[in-house]
């Protein structure tokens, strides 16, 4: 996966907490250290997020994303 976005942290996700409509997704960069993300329902379902799964926090302007190779 290749993006503009410069800001990439290699994690694995601690918790998804679905909502009505948004995800909280509670990710593990390392040193005790955790970053969440608020991303759609959907967007968690298709990316098959769950506690375990290594992705990559995406940090660009104000948004926090999700990535998954």
């Amino acid at each position: 996966m290749k993006i503009s976005a410069r800001n990439q942290l290699a994690g694995t996700v601690v918790t998804v907490v679905p909502g009505i409509t948004t995800a909280h997704v509670t990710v593990d960069i390392g040193g005790g250290n955790v970053m969440t993300a608020a991303i759609t329902n959907e967007s968690a379902n298709e990316l098959g997020l769950a506690p375990g799964a290594k992705v990559t926090v995406i940090v660009k302007s104000s948004d926090v994303m999700i990535g998954v190779d």
